[in-house]
């Protein structure tokens, strides 16, 4: 089955890239642009793909050259599964076929499965709901007694109180301190036996409860022994003709045992069958087709990131021997940015930070926004930026100059007393002309940096917005972030449950352009030391 798909005459006088693409961060290439149209008009010709395809997946090409004859082309791959299948005509194979019908998994999935059979009968059975229901009767019935006899001795006790205020002799009062005596005997002893009662009914459950316990178990260290066999059975590739299994390579990153569903991502077929077929890897880019998940941000047509969490070691260690691009975001924060400072005082300064430069110091080598203030402004003490903007974003940045400042400052971004106007440019024309967005986030941890919405696990995200100016295609839009969540107005943005406009660039959650057209415009607050309304407006450059 041919995999390997010629361009044609289309790709004439298009220039090869120098380097592989740095698949976490990327601009596809254009033969890449290319080939994914002509892995989308095969889609739309085989009906059981296109159907599947329009619920959302996954999709990814690379583009690569014959070392034999030279000619360029281009492979195509899809995550997972495609109409149910892992093999089929026109895309790469898998790397391990779990679908292979006389394969290992296959005959260990059944005895799982058998196991979730057994333990769905036992907890359906008669006899496990004949016994819950005794269980259930016993501890009812022994409640309804106690009570009962409870009432009884009450009712007894003020009989015998209204006779000592009648007056009695000494032999009715020790008749009655005897009667009561008895009566706390006897309720001793029905409690007793309606705890023994309930104790023998425990038993007849418990006896159920262990035997399914031992198969969820044996279902446990079944799962997990075939999870291991699957991973070791993940031989990948790199470019030096080197072999590891998944199980060595997450091992080598940290991490004892792979994310599920690692290695069957459309990149990692890619590259491993370019290798086994002594083809170059020249480009690569990855796409969804088809609807986006309701907590993850996904357009159709849209180019994305190889996730970091699955991805991230498997490409690390396939990648290698290849002259790959330098993570375009590395190159762009190392750039030397120098902030304008709008504002100084003997308290404060509000600097108006350029985009691509980092706020405060990460991962990137490079001179953040923090390392310029603190060179510049060497007395200052303590943390210094109240608050972050991301890298990608421009405008205003509150620094408090020194340790009281600072948490006096804070305190009001905690209290949200603080008011903050952002411009944007959105992809796509926003239908209302003001409103309010209310969307929960949390981090997508197999996709970091990104954020999802998670009613869940998400925290409150709350923004309001303003069309400012409809133009075509765009609409800008100013926004007043309630809440300061990471991403937060990028994905109130592009989420469908938002404007479903993403920010113009937005390389994370839309399309990349030269940059992202977000800009913090517009500050207030109250002076930490005069107690007047500080306000700081900057204009965007967009």
């Amino acid at each position: 089955m041919e995999m390997f798909h010629s361009f044609e005459k289309s790709v004439e006088g298009i220039a090869l890239p120098d380097k592989f693409t740095y698949p976490f961060c990327y601009v596809p290439h254009e033969m890449c642009v290319l080939a994914a149209a002509k892995v989308r008009s095969h889609i739309n010709s085989v009906p059981e793909f296109k159907e599947d395809a329009a619920s959302g997946k996954m999709f990814g090409v690379l583009v690569v050259r014959r070392k034999d004859n030279g000619a360029t082309g281009f492979l195509a791959a899809f995550s997972g599964l495609l109409a149910g299948k892992a093999n089929t005509e026109y895309f790469v194979p898998p790397v391990f076929d779990l679908t292979d019908t006389n394969g290992f998994f296959k005959e260990e999935e059944a005895n799982i499965s058998a196991l979730n059979e057994k333990i769905e009968k036992v907890f359906g059975s008669c006899r496990f709901n004949s016994c819950m229901q005794r269980l259930y009767n016993t501890e009812h019935f022994a409640g309804e007694q106690l009570r009962v006899e409870k009432e009884k001795m009450k009712f007894a006790k003020m009989m015998r109180d209204e006779r000592r205020k009648a007056g009695v002799t000494k032999e009715e009062e020790a008749e009655m301190i005897r009667q009561s005596q008895f009566q706390k005997a006897e309720y001793k002893r029905l409690e007793r036996r309606l705890k023994e009662d309930i104790e023998r009914a425990k038993e007849d459950v418990n006896k159920l409860n262990l035997e399914i316990e031992a198969m969820k178990a044996e279902r446990k260290v079944r799962s997990a022994a075939l999870q291991e066999k699957i991973f070791r059975n993940f031989i990948m590739l790199n470019a030096r003709g080197e072999k590891r299994n998944l199980i060595d390579i997450f091992n080598d990153n940290g991490i004892t045992l792979p994310p599920s569903g690692s290695g069957e991502c459309a990149a990692p077929k890619l590259l491993q069958h370019a290798y086994m077929e002594n083809l170059e890897p020249i480009a690569m880019a990855e796409f969804w087709i088809g609807k986006s998940p309701r907590s993850e941000i996904r357009i159709d047509g849209n180019y994305y990131p190889s996730c970091t969490s699955k991805c991230g070691p498997i490409l690390g260690y396939m990648l290698q021997g290849l002259d790959v691009d330098e993570n375009p975001v590395a190159v762009e924060a190392g750039k030397k940015y120098v902030p304008k400072i709008i504002y100084q005082d003997k308290y404060i300064i509000v600097a108006d930070k350029p985009a691509g430069m980092l706020t405060v110091p990460g991962k990137i080598v490079a001179k953040s926004l923090y390392d310029y203030i603190i060179a510049e402004f060497p007395d200052i003490s303590g943390p210094a930026v109240v608050h972050r903007l991301d890298m990608s974003t421009s405008g205003l940045v509150l620094i408090a100059r020194n340790k009281e400042v600072h948490e006096y400052l804070q305190r009001q971004f905690e209290n949200r007393t603080v008011v903050k106007h952002y411009c944007a440019v959105l992809e796509g024309n926003v239908k209302d002309d003001e409103g309010f967005i209310s969307l929960p986030l949390c981090p997508d941890v197999s996709n970091r940096p990104r954020q999802m919405v998670s009613y869940e696990y998400g925290k409150e995200a709350a923004t309001r917005f303003k069309v400012m100016e409809r133009n075509g295609r765009e609409t800008r839009v100013m926004f007043t972030p309630l809440t300061g969540r990471t991403h937060q107005l990028r994905v109130h943005s592009a989420s469908s449950q938002g404007l479903g406009c993403p920010i113009k660039g937005d390389m994370i959650y839309g399309k990349a352009e030269k940059r992202l057209y977000l800009h913090a415009s517009y500050l207030e607050f109250v002076h930490p030391v005069t107690g007047e309304k500080s306000v700081f407006e900057s204009h965007p450059e967009f």
